[in-house]
C-alpha cells in the first residue's frame, strides 16, 4: 500500500506534519507521505523544507553531509547540490505562500492540491490557522488598546479558519485534524460565539461557505466531529465544546499544552474514531538535564560578559540588604550559598551546535540520533543584571519549595522597576512572570512569546541562572534532536512555540492510520458483497 498522501495548511515548522511522517508500517514503510506543506513565515518554511529533505531518505540514515549541516561545517546550498533530486523534491512539497495572500490565487492552491494527490481518494487534510486573535494574550493587547473591541471584531485574522474551510469543502478529505489555542472556547466576535460558528462551519462547509457568500464546488459535503481526549456516554450526543481540548501532559508530553484539536470524518465514512491513550508523567528533567550544561550572557554591563563577570554579578546578592535582612524563609539563605559556591567555573554559551552526544532519561529513542554528535540550537541568551540575580533567586526558591515563586515571594529589592509590578502584585495579573520551569513537573505552555524574553522560561538549575535554549523549548515540544531550526535565534523561539508537539501529532497519526484502515476495510467488504 502506498503512503497516505497529506495535505498540511499553516505549516509553521512542521511539528504535525512531523508526527504523521513519523509512523511506520510493519515493513519499517512510512504510511502517511506529506505531499503539500503551506507555510507563509519565510524562517519556519527554511524550516519545513529542511525536514522535507532528510524524509526524502530511508528511516535513520540521513546522509552525512546533514550532520556537518548541522555543525556548521557545509552550508545549505552545499547540502541541496550535494543531493540534487531530494533537495527538489523537498522545494516541490515544503510550500512558501500565504494562504488568502494576493500573490497566491486560490486557483493555483487548488491546482497544487490536485497536482500532489492524483487520483488518491484516501488521504487527510491538516493544520491550525494562525492563532494570535484567539488566544488570551493576543486578545487582551487588542482589547486594551485604542479602539480595541472594535480592532479585534474586525481582525482580519478571525477569517484565516475560512482558507482552512474552503479548500476542505473543494477537495472533501475523507479526514482532517484541525488544532487551535484553547482561548477560541471564549473568544467572541461581534458577540457570537467564534469556536461554535466554527464547529458549526467544519460539520457542513457548503453551506458555511454559502452564507459567506464564498464560491462552492457544487458537490455539498458534510463532516462528523469527534475529539480525541472525551468520549461522548450516547454516541447520538454531540461533544461540548470543551470535550476537544487535549491536554498534551496526560500523553506523555513533558508539557502542559492545552489545545483544541478537531477530528473530522467525512459523513460517508463508516469509521469511528478512539482516544489518546494516557500515560505516565514526563517532567521537565527527565528530557533536558542531559543537555549540554550552559550559563547566561551578561548584557548592558560596563564590565563587558565574561564567566567571571557573570559569576561576580549574581554573587553580588550576598552583599544586598535583602539577603542581610534575615527576613528570608528559615532554609532559603543556606541554599542560596549553596548554589552560589556551585556556580560553574567552566561553562560556556553554547552555540547553533555543541560537541556534546546527550541523551535523555525519557523518550530517548524519539529524540536521539546515534549520528549526531553534539546539540544544535542550543545557545543562551544575555540577561541584564537584575534579572540574572532574579533567576538566581526564583530557581533556587523553586529548587526548595517545589513551585515557582510569585512577584510577593521575591524580596521588594528584586522587583523589576516597572509600572505594571503594583498593579500585577494587587491583581494577581502577571503575577507569575518570573516563571520557573520546575525540574519535577511538566513545563508549562511553550508559547511564541518566548521569543520576546526568557522571563517565563527559567532554567531550574540555579547554577546555570537563565532562560531555556531553543533546543531545550524544543525538548519540552518534543521535537527530535536532529530536527534543526533555521533563522536568527528569535524566528527559532517563534517557530518552536507556534508548533504542535510531534509525540502527540504521531498519536493522533496513528488513530488517523486506524480510521482510514477502517473505511478501505468496509469498502473491501463491499466489493466482496
Amino acid at each position: 500500500m502506498s503512503p497516505i498522501p497529506v495535505i498540511d495548511l499553516f505549516a509553521g515548522p512542521g511539528g504535525l506534519g512531523e508526527g504523521f511522517s513519523s509512523v511506520f508500517n510493519k515493513e519499517k514503510e512510512r504510511v502517511f507521505k506529506i505531499q503539500v506543506s503551506i507555510e507563509m513565515n519565510e524562517h519556519a518554511h527554511k524550516t519545513l523544507e529542511l525536514r522535507a529533505f532528510t524524509r526524502e531518505f530511508s528511516p535513520n540514515k540521513l546522509p552525512p553531509e546533514y550532520y556537518k549541516y548541522l555543525s556548521g561545517d557545509i552550508d545549505r546550498e552545499t547540502l541541496f547540490k550535494t543531493y540534487r533530486a531530494e533537495s527538489d523534491a523537498a522545494k516541490k512539497e515544503a510550500w512558501h505562500a500565504e494562504l488568502g495572500g494576493k500573490e497566491v490565487p486560490e486557483n493555483l492552491i487548488d491546482k497544487r492540491i490536485h497536482s500532489a494527490l492524483g487520483n488518491r481518494e484516501n488521504w487527510v487534510l491538516i493544520g491550525g490557522p494562525p492563532c494570535q486573535a484567539y488566544s488570551l494574550a493576543g486578545r487582551s493587547r487588542v482589547i486594551g488598546s485604542v479602539n480595541g473591541q472594535n480592532r479585534y471584531d474586525n481582525d482580519p485574522r478571525h477569517r484565516l479558519y475560512e482558507h482552512y474551510l474552503r479548500i476542505l469543502e473543494r477537495h472533501q478529505p475523507p479526514i482532517f485534524v484541525m488544532e487551535n489555542v484553547k482561548g477560541l472556547l471564549s473568544a467572541k466576535v461581534k458577540e457570537e460565539k467564534m469556536f461554535d460558528r466554527i464547529l458549526g462551519d467544519l460539520r457542513n462547509p457548503t453551506k458555511a461557505l454559502e452564507v459567506s457568500r464564498l464560491p462552492t464546488s457544487g458537490r455539498e459535503v458534510q463532516y462528523k466531529l469527534f475529539s480525541l481526549a472525551v468520549r461522548p456516554d450516547d454516541l447520538l450526543e454531540e461533544a461540548h465544546p470543551e470535550d476537544f481540548v487535549v491536554q498534551a501532559e496526560k500523553y506523555g508530553i513533558p508539557q502542559a499544552r492545552h489545545r483544541i484539536i478537531i477530528l473530522g470524518i467525512r459523513s460517508d465514512l463508516k469509521a469511528s474514531p478512539g482516544l489518546l491513550e494516557k500515560s505516565d508523567t514526563v517532567t521537565v528533567k527527565q528530557v533536558i538535564d542531559d543537555l549540554p550544561a550552559l550559563r547566561s550572557g551578561l548584557s548592558k554591563f560596563k564590565g563587558g560578559d565574561s564567566l567571571e563577570t557573570w559569576r561576580r554579578s549574581i554573587k553580588d546578592i550576598t552583599d544586598a540588604t535583602w539577603f542581610k535582612s534575615g527576613k528570608l524563609d528559615k532554609n532559603l539563605p543556606d541554599l542560596l550559598r549553596a548554589n552560589l559556591k556551585k556556580l560553574r567555573q567552566r561553562v560556556g554559551r553554547g552555540g547553533n551546535f555543541v560537541h556534546k552526544v546527550t541523551t535523555p532519561e525519557k523518550h530517548s529513542s524519539w529524540y536521539s540520533d546515534p549520528e549526531l554528535l553534539g546539540t544544535s540550537n542550543h545557545e543562551t541568551r544575555s540577561h541584564i543584571k537584575g534579572d540574572l540575580q532574579r533567576y538566581f533567586f526564583a530557581s533556587v526558591y523553586a529548587q526548595q519549595n517545589g513551585k515557582s515563586p510569585l512577584l510577593e515571594d521575591l524580596p521588594k529589592a528584586l522587583l523589576p522597576d516597572h509600572g505594571n509590578v503594583n498593579e500585577a502584585l494587587k491583581e494577581t495579573k502577571f503575577n507569575d512572570r518570573f516563571r520557573v520551569q520546575v525540574s519535577g513537573r511538566p513545563s508549562t505552555t511553550v508559547v511564541s512569546h518566548i521569543a520576546k524574553d526568557g522571563h517565563y522560561y527559567i532554567h531550574y538549575d540555579p547554577t546555570q541562572c537563565r532562560s531555556l535554549t531553543v533546543r531545550e523549548a524544543a525538548r519540552l515540544q518534543t521535537f527530535p534532536d536532529n530536527y534543526f531550526f533555521e533563522g536568527p535565534r528569535t524566528e527559532q523561539y517563534k517557530q518552536v512555540g507556534n508548533a504542535v508537539p510531534p509525540l502527540l501529532a504521531k498519536q493522533i497519526a496513528e488513530i488517523v492510520e486506524e480510521l482510514l484502515k477502517q473505511h478501505i476495510s468496509g469498502l473491501s467488504a463491499v466489493d466482496v458483497d
